[in-house]
C-alpha cells in the first residue's frame, strides 16, 4: 500500500515545477528554481522513459535559456498562426472558458486562504497552470500539518484535473511547434499516472469522438527512445535486405 505521507514531498516539486511551465505569468521569478527541480527529478524518475524526458529538458534549458522556454510556450498556446492548445479545464468540459469548473476551483479556493495574484497570474483560475500552483501550495500545507487539506486535494484531483488531464497533454505532445514540450507532456503523463494510483481513481474513459477518430491509444516517446527505436529499425531492415541478398 502506498504510504502517502512519504511521497507529498516529491509530489509537491512535481507540481511546483510542472506549473512553472504551463503557468502564464509576468512574475520576474517564473522560472526560479526550475533547473534544480529538474535535477533532483531526473536523478529520481518515475519511469525509465520520463527520466530521459526530464534529461532532455535539462539540455534544452541548459543550451538554450529560460527565453526559448517563453517562445515555445506562447508558439503552443497562444499563437494565432497555430490551433492553440486550450489550458482550462473548462474548456475541456464544455467547450467554453469560464465555465462551471472555474467556478469549482474558485470555489475550493474559497475554502482556503490561498489567493490568485492578479499582478502576475493573468489567466483563470481553472486554468493548469493555476491548478498545479494550487495543487502544489495544499500538499505544502499538508506537509506542515493541516491535514483539513487533504481531503480538498482529493476533490480537486479528482474532479477537475482526472477528467481533462489526458486530453491536454495529448494536444500539447501533438501541437506542431511542441518541441521541448513534448518532453515536458511525457513526465506530465507519467506523473498523472502516479497521481491516480496516489488518489485511487481511475483513468477517465475516452470521449465518443476520440474513440472514433483514436481507434488506437497515442503512445508518448521520449527523444531518446524515439532515436534507439529508429536505429533498431533500420537494423533490422538492413540484416532482412542482406538475407535476401544472400538468397
Amino acid at each position: 500500500m502506498l504510504n502517502k505521507e512519504s511521497v507529498n514531498k516529491a509530489r509537491s516539486l512535481y507540481y511546483g515545477f510542472l506549473s512553472k511551465l504551463f503557468v502564464f505569468t509576468t512574475s520576474p521569478s517564473r522560472y526560479e528554481g526550475l533547473s534544480e527541480a529538474l535535477e533532483v527529478m531526473a536523478q529520481n524518475p518515475l519511469d525509465e522513459n520520463s527520466g530521459e524526458a526530464l534529461r532532455e529538458i535539462q539540455l534544452f534549458l541548459a543550451h538554450n535559456g529560460e527565453s526559448a522556454f517563453i517562445q515555445e510556450y506562447d508558439d503552443v498556446f497562444h499563437n494565432p498562426s497555430y490551433k492553440v492548445v486550450r489550458n482550462t479545464a473548462s474548456y475541456y468540459d464544455e467547450g467554453v472558458e469560464s465555465g462551471r469548473k472555474q467556478l469549482e476551483v474558485k470555489n475550493f479556493l474559497a475554502k482556503t486562504k490561498i489567493r490568485r495574484n492578479e499582478q502576475y497570474f493573468k489567466e483563470n483560475e481553472d486554468s493548469v497552470g493555476f491548478i498545479f500552483t494550487f495543487m502544489h501550495e495544499l500538499i505544502e500545507l499538508i506537509m506542515n500539518e493541516q491535514k483539513e487539506y487533504d481531503s480538498l486535494q482529493h476533490c480537486l484531483y479528482t474532479e477537475v484535473i482526472n477528467p481533462f488531464i489526458d486530453e491536454f497533454i495529448i494536444k500539447v505532445y501533438e501541437h506542431p511547434m511542441a518541441r521541448i514540450y513534448k518532453s515536458v507532456a511525457i513526465v506530465l503523463n507519467a506523473f498523472m499516472a502516479f497521481e491516480r494510483l496516489y488518489f485511487d481513481v481511475a483513468k477517465p474513459p475516452l470521449k465518443e469522438v476520440e474513440r472514433i477518430q483514436k481507434p488506437q491509444p497515442l503512445e508518448m516517446v521520449s527523444g531518446a527512445e524515439a532515436k534507439r527505436r529508429a536505429e533498431n529499425k533500420a537494423k533490422k531492415e538492413a540484416d532482412k535486405a542482406k538475407k535476401m541478398a544472400e538468397v
